[in-house]
């Protein structure tokens, strides 16, 4: 099985770009990201969700102004660019048996 490096360290913007810019081009980069905020409960859960399946997510923790502004929909996973939703979201689409084949489709681990 391929392995995938986790990464969970916050980004932090140079000031030439929007931050949401620099978000966005990591989001179409990565497979799987999760915007979190730093000592996310429901994040930690997200993780190790995907990682018992295999899949190793990238994970943008924002500054405490960014987060609290958008805490009420913090973590937010995106899979393959698009906006999958919160944990949630997660947990019913992998209990419907669909989360699988979307990571696969992603790239973010190999089908079975």
């Amino acid at each position: 099985m391929q392995s995938l490096s986790l990464r969970c360290e916050p980004v932090h913007v140079d000031g030439h770009e929007p931050a949401g810019d620099w978000i966005q081009l990591l989001i179409n980069e990565n497979p799987i990201v999760i915007l979190s905020r730093k000592g996310c409960f429901m994040c930690h859960v997200m993780r190790r969700l995907l990682a018992s399946i295999g899949a190793h997510p990238s994970v943008i923790e924002l500054d405490e102004p960014e987060a609290a502004v958008a805490a009420a929909s913090l973590p937010v996973l995106f899979v393959g660019g698009k906006l999958v939703g919160g944990l949630e979201r997660l947990v019913g689409l992998h209990l419907s048996g669909a989360l699988e084949p979307r990571l696969v489709q992603a790239g973010a681990i190999r089908s079975f």
